[in-house]
């Protein structure tokens, strides 16, 4: 599996959409396009519903597992 590189596409900045990645010159919360992949749309669906492309609903999802592959959950006692 060839790893998306999702640098380029995606932007954090704090006065676009509180701070949340977005695509990047889209204002589309990453959380959304995941969202909606999650709850049953296809790509294509996802693309054509926020107006992106298929390599950046790539670029969301390659973000978020890099994001999820660094979260440590600790126990606090």
């Amino acid at each position: 599996m060839a790893d998306t590189d999702w640098h380029g596409m995606i932007a954090v900045d704090p006065e676009i959409q509180g701070g949340r990645p977005v695509i990047k010159g889209r204002r589309v919360p990453v959380y959304t396009l995941i969202g909606g992949l999650a709850g049953g749309m296809t790509v294509e669906e996802v693309c054509y519903e926020y107006g992106v492309t298929d390599e950046e609903v790539r670029a969301a999802l390659a973000y978020a597992a890099e994001v999820l592959a660094d979260e440590r959950v600790l126990q606090v006692t």
